[in-house]
């Protein structure tokens, strides 16, 4: 053995991780979308819960991402902490899809050229092929995603040839006869390298599949392995937990706990069962068998989808426990803000690891901001025409909200920009940095209009009934453009986008005769100094607001023709 070998070694593990995260990362970002309305629709059914874990961590191949992404939608209260137990439960039997795939390494052509298309000595530069067409010709939409991932599966399938290899070369010194020969003599230890290991790659399917690429020695036998398998479920776990806990809500921390719990379950049920029928002599000829990658992964998917069978009725069991272990916050003294944080929970960063997630739970906030400004504006409109004290306070407690979540909506956004690469997604974010801006300049507007009437209120002034005729024509405008903007935003709607800018000069028009109107009134005395110069503070403020629904509609159409944004802005 020379430093060679291990340099070989340590650069196929390098090759096996990056593939394994690159075809990962392009599922999520492929599938991520769908992922989420698929998880909304959970029902209270627990079988249909593990089926959606299971077949969601198939396609994203991790199970520490479906269930930090089960932990964000429970937090936000999209799903329950019911709902999300047998996602739980389905995810872990749903990451031994990976050891399946990496499975192909065991096969033998055995003269048959179709199995040759299947091996990974074929497999792995097919993939690459494959990938980089799909990358630089861009043949379809969205084809660079899929060239992301049978290039990252390329990768992987490269990784472990190269693993086992050097793996190949390392067998004909002893050390690996020698390793796995003591890990069979203490099962407590392979239990602890299998939990480090799966803790430092943050990674089950990985650890499991170096352990697929040190099998083909031919020196493993099971029981060196079931103890590392055992130990691998439970380092997965712990940091799947550690994850579910960045900045949680109590219910979403539940959702880590009980992954803990069960894979604590699963490792005492599996090790007390295997050493049990060892004992009992019905495993005498498995026990010092020699064992490859599909046996290692066959004898990981019957431990994970026996141990589902078997406590899957223990699942109200798990739940009453993680209520224990984790209490519940003090609930705050009852507020708008409070609400506003309530709605708030959406921005969790457990999603950025899955950027249309991320994207999605800032535009939910986003329209809670149009809502909130939209309706002060109303409001605001109101206490002009009738004054109201307990609508002026609502106002303000309001403006603080939209405020407070103006603020946690742009610093999310901020963060979320690094983990961002695809440029729809960036485009996204620069339309999303542009609403929260202008959403809370039209709460700051409503603001303005409420205190205009305050300070009428204070100096006793009143405007004549002409004046709030056509300030009640003007709001009828804003109402209407308002409306449109709305539209825009929410379904990106090109038609409503496009009808706004006609308002936003109607506006104008108006806003400038009724100014005129209103000066006239002032020369010849209808109206008092205060009450003239508040009537031309609401009516700039009135432009400002239809300015805003234009910049709006202008950023959403270019939004949905980006090759028209300079002309757009120019």
């Amino acid at each position: 053995m020379s430093i060679f070998n291990l340099i070989t070694l340590f650069g196929g593990l390098a090759m096996f991780l990056y593939g394994m995260r690159m075809m990962g990362d392009g599922l999520k970002e492929s599938s991520s979308g769908m992922l989420k309305k698929v998880m909304e629709r959970v029902t209270g059914t627990p079988l249909k819960a593990f089926l959606l874990g299971l077949m969601m961590t198939a396609v994203i191949q991790s199970s520490t991402a479906t269930i930090v992404i089960t932990s964000g939608l429970v937090g936000a209260g999209i799903i329950s902490l019911h709902q999300s137990l047998g996602i739980i439960i389905g995810a872990n039997v749903g990451t031994t899809v990976t050891g399946q795939i990496i499975r192909l390494l065991d096969l033998n052509a055995g003269g048959a050229s179709f199995l040759e298309f299947f091996k990974p000595s074929t497999l792995a530069p097919l993939a690459l092929i494959i990938g980089i067409i799909l990358i630089m010709s861009r043949p379809f939409k969205d084809s660079d995603k899929v060239g992301r991932i049978a290039v990252g599966f390329g990768v992987l399938f490269s990784g472990l040839l190269n693993m086992t290899g050097a793996v190949n070369t390392l067998t004909e010194t002893g050390i690996i006869e020698s390793l796995f020969s003591r890990l069979g003599e203490n099962p407590v230890i392979g239990y602890l390298i299998g939990a480090g290991v799966a803790f430092v790659l943050q990674s089950s399917s990985a650890t499991i599949g170096i352990l697929q690429a040190f099998s083909m020695s031919g020196q493993l036998t099971f029981n060196a392995i079931y103890a590392v398998l055992v130990g691998i479920y439970l380092g997965d776990c712990v940091t799947t937990a550690l994850v579910c806990n960045i900045g949680a809500k109590p219910e979403a921390k539940r959702v880590g706990v009980v992954n803990i719990l069960f894979n604590l379950s699963k490792t005492a049920l599996i090790l007390v069962g295997v050493n049990l029928a060892h004992r009992l002599g019905l495993l005498d000829g498995l026990w010092h068998s020699t064992v490859f990658s599909g046996h290692i992964a066959n004898t990981n998917t019957i431990f994970n989808l026996s141990c589902a069978l078997l406590m899957f009725p223990m699942l109200g069991v798990y739940e009453k426990l993680s209520r224990k272990l984790v209490r519940d916050e003090k609930a705050p003294v009852s507020s708008e803000v409070s609400k506003a944080l309530s709605k708030l929970d959406v921005l969790n960063p457990v999603f950025f690891s899955t950027p249309a997630l991320a994207l999605n739970s800032c535009y939910s906030v986003l329209l809670e901001m149009y809502r909130v400004a939209r309706l002060n504006i109303e409001r605001a409109f109101s206490v002009i025409n009738s004054y109201d004290e307990k609508t002026i306070r609502l106002i303000r407690q309001e403006e603080d909200v939209l405020d407070h979540m103006a603020d946690r909506a742009s610093n999310y956004l901020v963060q979320l920009s690094s983990h961002l690469s695809t440029d729809s997604h960036i485009e996204t974010m620069d339309y999303y940095h542009s609403a929260v801006s202008e959403f809370e300049r039209l709460g700051d507007h409503a603001m303005n209009l409420a205190e205009a009437a305050e300070e009428m209120r204070r100096e006793g002034a009143v405007f004549s009934d002409r004046a709030l005729r056509e300030l009640g024509v003007v709001s009828d405008l804003i109402g209407n453009i308002l409306h449109r903007t709305g539209m825009a935003f929410e379904q990106c709607d090109e038609r409503a986008a496009r009808h706004i800018e006609p308002l936003e000069e109607v506006v104008d028009d108006v806003v400038n005769a009724l100014r005129q109107n209103h000066l006239n009134r002032l020369r010849l005395g209808k109206c008092s100094v205060m009450a003239g110069t508040e009537f031309l503070n609401i009516l700039s403020d009135i432009e400002r607001i239809s300015d805003i629904c234009s910049n709006v509609g202008v950023a959403t159409i270019a939004r949905v023709h980006p090759e028209m944004q300079h002309e757009i802005h120019d």
